[in-house]
């Protein structure tokens, strides 16, 4: 499906409303839970952390892709993104490549003189290395999938 328009924000969970929310869940659910098949404790105590960010793009109201922005030392020593998602009715325009692009960029407004690590799916392996993430270490199993750790070192 063709984007035609995509309405951009990057809130704390104090600032988002009860339905941004929800609609936010649901995605994460559907992808990560449903078409995943993977059981697991989606919203975590990261979600509420009061430094946790959560960017997302609207397409005519509802919630096509969604990541959220943690802080350094909250699940890495460095900063990290997370949970990052787009919605099955908005793959294939590069909703995606502008998802982690937008992040990257609130990441760094926020703290511009760190690394970013993240637990990467194998598959997106090349995905993320195109944003400058390299591979450390041996891939590990996360909730039945395979992850790898993945680091983008801070250009100095």
């Amino acid at each position: 499906m063709p984007i035609e328009k995509e309405h951009w924000q990057c809130l704390t969970i104090a600032q988002l409303s009860s339905q941004q929310l929800l609609d936010i869940m649901v995605l994460r659910s559907q992808i990560f839970v449903v078409e995943q098949n993977c059981v697991y404790q989606d919203p975590d105590q990261y979600d509420a952390h009061p430094e946790t960010r959560h960017l997302f793009a609207t397409v005519d109201g509802k919630v096509a892709a969604y990541l959220r922005v943690l802080a350094p030392g909250t699940t890495y020593p460095s900063a990290s993104l997370g949970r990052v998602v787009v919605g099955a009715d908005y793959r294939g325009d590069g909703l995606a490549k502008r998802l982690l692009a937008r992040g990257l960029e609130e990441l760094y407004a926020l703290w511009p003189t760190v690394d970013v690590e993240i637990g990467a799916q194998t598959y997106l392996q090349k995905f993320y290395a195109s944003f400058g993430f390299e591979q450390e270490g041996d891939g590990y199993l996360e909730d039945g999938i395979p992850h790898l750790h993945m680091r983008r070192k801070l250009a100095y």
